[in-house]
Order: C-alpha cells, then sequence, then structure tokens
C-alpha cells in the first residue's frame, strides 16, 4: 500500500513579501515553515507507515530551498521524498499546480497511489482547494476536514470528519484522497537518528519533462485566475488599556466613553 503525503513550504506568516510585477508571494530570502496543517497530515500518513507497514512518500511543489520540509517528513520517518521544482511551475494557481502535482504523484508513485493526505489548507493562500484538485485529476474519491482516520489491511478506511453541522463518520474504500484538519493527532517531533539519516537522504526532483507536463497547463500559462492587485493587510493601530479599579459601574462608563467619545 502506498501512501502519498503533500506537503508545502509556506512563508512565516509575520514576513510576508509580494512581488509587484507578477502579484504573487516572493519566497526568495523569506524564512519560510512546514505548513502546520501539512504536519497533521503527515503524522496521519506515519501512523498508517506504524500500523500498516505502508509506503510513505513525501512530496512537495515549490522552489529548490522547499527541499528543507521534505527533509523534515524524512526524519519523521518518510520513506521517500520528491520535490517537484521548475521555472516553468511559477506562477501556478490552484488548478496548474493541482494538475502539476497530479502528474507528480503519478510519477513518484508508478501509478495511482492508495491514499493521498494534504493538510487542510495553506496558511499563505488558505483556498484549501488543491486536495480536491488533485482528487478530480486523479480521479479519486475525496473525503475532506478529517480528525481521525484509520485504515484496515484490506484497504477499507473509516474517517471522522468535522463538519459545520457537527461530526460525521465515513465509511469506504481505497484509493481516496483527503484533507486533514489541526483536529487531528498531533504531529510527532523527529528523533536525532532520523534528522541524521534525512540529512544525508536523497530527495529526487520532479521537472516538467520528468512528470511529462502539458506545458500549457502549468505556471502561469495553466492559470486562469489572474490576480489583479494583491497586499499584506494594514498593521492595526494599538488600542487603550483600561484598567480595573473595583468599581464595575465606573468602569462600563469608562469603556462607553472609550467607544463613542
Amino acid at each position: 500500500m502506498t501512501v502519498v503525503v503533500c506537503i508545502k513550504q509556506v512563508p512565516d506568516s509575520t514576513n510576508v513579501r509580494i512581488d509587484p510585477r507578477t502579484n504573487t508571494l516572493m519566497r526568495e530570502g523569506v524564512e519560510s515553515i512546514l505548513n502546520p496543517f501539512d504536519a497533521f497530515a503527515l503524522e496521519q500518513g506515519l501512523a498508517l507507515k506504524d500500523a500498516l507497514g505502508v509506503r510513505l512518500v513525501a512530496v512537495s511543489m515549490g522552489p529548490p530551498q522547499a527541499a528543507a520540509v521534505l527533509r523534515e517528513a524524512l526524519a519523521c520517518g518518510a520513506d521517500e521524498a520528491f520535490l517537484v521544482s521548475s521555472r516553468a511551475f511559477g506562477g501556478a494557481d490552484t488548478l496548474a499546480t493541482s494538475y502539476t502535482l497530479s502528474r507528480a504523484i503519478r510519477t513518484a508513485c508508478g501509478g495511482r497511489p492508495d491514499l493521498v493526505l494534504f493538510g487542510k489548507q495553506a496558511i499563505d493562500g488558505d483556498t484549501a482547494q488543491v486536495g480536491p484538485g488533485v482528487s478530480e485529476f486523479l480521479d479519486l474519491p475525496l473525503v475532506t476536514y478529517v480528525k481521525a482516520l484509520s485504515v484496515t489491511p484490506d484497504a477499507a478506511f473509516r474517517v471522522t470528519t468535522s463538519m459545520d453541522d457537527g461530526e460525521h463518520v465515513i465509511e469506504g474504500r481505497l484509493p481516496a484522497v483527503m484533507t486533514v484538519t489541526k483536529d487531528a493527532a498531533p504531529p510527532r517531533f523527529a528523533p536525532l537518528a532520523g534528522a541524521m539519516r534525512a540529512a544525508k537522504a536523497k530527495i529526487t526532483v520532479l521537472d516538467e519533462k520528468a512528470i511529462a507536463a502539458d506545458p500549457i497547463r502549468i505556471g502561469l500559462t495553466g492559470s486562469p485566475t489572474k490576480v489583479v492587485t494583491i497586499f499584506p493587510p494594514p498593521v492595526k493601530g494599538g488600542g487603550r488599556k483600561i484598567e480595573w479599579r473595583g468599581d464595575a459601574a465606573a468602569l462600563a462608563h469608562e469603556i462607553r466613553e472609550a467607544i463613542h467619545g
């Protein structure tokens, strides 16, 4: 059984810069981290490896520096890592990214995997569209907002999902694509031995030729979403501190005066 976990390196949310020419995030020279939601998806994959001995493959799409998050996955116990990287992929929207990742996943696995796991969303775009998009390109069933997952040796699965109207239990059979929430089991820490192995491990780089991508479906060319403008939110000004002095009526009056003037 082969399980793929798609992980993303994202800019630190406190240090975001925008390219004024392309209206895309500038990642070079910016401190980056593993997308927090993807850490929970990785933990689900690692748990399946512990329970069933699955082959766990980590895949990330991004610039060369994104290899760092793949080494984190390898340090925690992933078996293989693939970096989907080429200038041709630059500026991809969620549709082009989903197509590119689907081609890369097929290449990494030699066909369709049994299970593909994503974090619910990435903190740099917050679209939650790439997991569902990959499921369409792979023609696999989709389960979103997963908080608990179990799989039997004969590929039957049972998941608990967190939805607006409460929790749902869904049962089915693999293959499938799933997105994982931060309500799932907490990510594990990489052991020292794992980190040492990961530092020396080979990461396979896949470009557009390696995945046999259609050139009109990748990067900016393959992105029907056109960003007119993008900017970081304005920094909020400081507030006013009102101290409690033991008189509730006086405090309420002071708050009203602060709000209404």
